[in-house]
């Protein structure tokens, strides 16, 4: 198993309220020339947490933190609109499964993992929110 010590909040950067699967973010990494799907798990707009790659992989999700991260996505992230501004579009059901994600992983690997949202380790405004004033109860 990996060292892993930090689990990576991302966004599909999808319109809101517009149901996209893990799946779906697989072909779109295919056709960047990723091996696979790059998060360990997403969570579609009704809640449903996706696997993605196997936590023994390294994920592909943030740039110089993969190799000690968990990559979680949810979908959305942006607004409805021509312009697509980032925009927080988590709904309660993904909230919710996001913690329950969160404490399981946390009991499966015996360790508090700091969480952290993208846009932390770069320019992107990817997940479309600050971690520590989104969730705090996670923390």
């Amino acid at each position: 198993m990996r060292n892993i010590s930090k689990i990576i909040i991302h966004c599909s950067a999808s319109p809101e309220g517009v149901h996209y699967d893990v799946e779906d973010i697989r072909h779109w990494h295919l056709a960047r020339g990723f091996s696979d799907v790059g998060y360990h798990f997403v969570i579609t707009i009704d809640g449903l947490v996706q696997p993605g790659r196997s936590l023994d992989q390294q994920g592909a999700h943030t740039r110089g933190h993969n190799r000690d991260s968990i990559g979680i996505c949810y979908i959305g992230g942006v607004e409805a609109t021509r312009e697509r501004k980032p925009k927080d579009t988590m709904t309660a059901d993904q909230e919710r499964a996001l913690g329950k994600l969160i404490q399981g992983l946390r009991i499966v690997l015996g360790k508090e993992l700091t969480l952290y949202g993208h846009n932390e380790f770069s320019k992107k405004a990817c997940p479309s929110f600050i971690v520590s004033q989104r969730l705090p109860w996670l923390l």
